[in-house]
């Protein structure tokens, strides 16, 4: 496994920012263990896998975790409001950082995951493609 830590600033977008991260760390797999940091504006999409809200507010990253690669990210966060309402969802492009966001991903060397369209699901889904070494 190799470490990877960064920080994102003011005006960055988190989705965005991670994605190319991963791409130019040329990740061929990898999760997202921790981060922590603020957004001014999110967007995220609910479970139903069609309504996307849009909050432009101060809100507390809680959680961000998924699986990122070269290839395509799978994000889900959750963040808490100025009343400390939690609410969360599937991270979509959109999500602005306030102040700072802190970003902690593991790479997973023997993995590498890939995107394929599910007809069953209609997302692209992950595809594990194939064991790089000792995996």
């Amino acid at each position: 496994m190799k470490e990877h830590v960064f920080r994102l600033a003011r005006g960055d977008d988190l989705k965005i920012k991670i994605e190319e991260y991963a791409g130019s760390h040329e990740i061929e797999a990898g999760i997202v263990v921790c981060s922590v940091g603020c957004l001014s504006v999110c967007t995220i999409r609910s479970a139903d896998g069609k309504t996307v809200i849009k909050k432009t507010e101060p809100l507390e990253i809680i959680s961000l975790n998924g699986t990122v690669s070269k290839n395509g990210c799978h994000l889900h966060i959750s963040v808490s409001d100025i009343a400390l309402n939690i609410f969360g969802g599937h991270l979509k492009e959109g999500c602005t950082i306030n102040t700072t966001a802190e970003v902690v991903i593991i790479e997973l060397e023997s993995f590498e995951f890939d995107r394929a369209f599910d007809k069953d699901t209609g997302f692209k889904e992950l595809v594990i493609k194939k064991c790089r070494g000792g995996g």
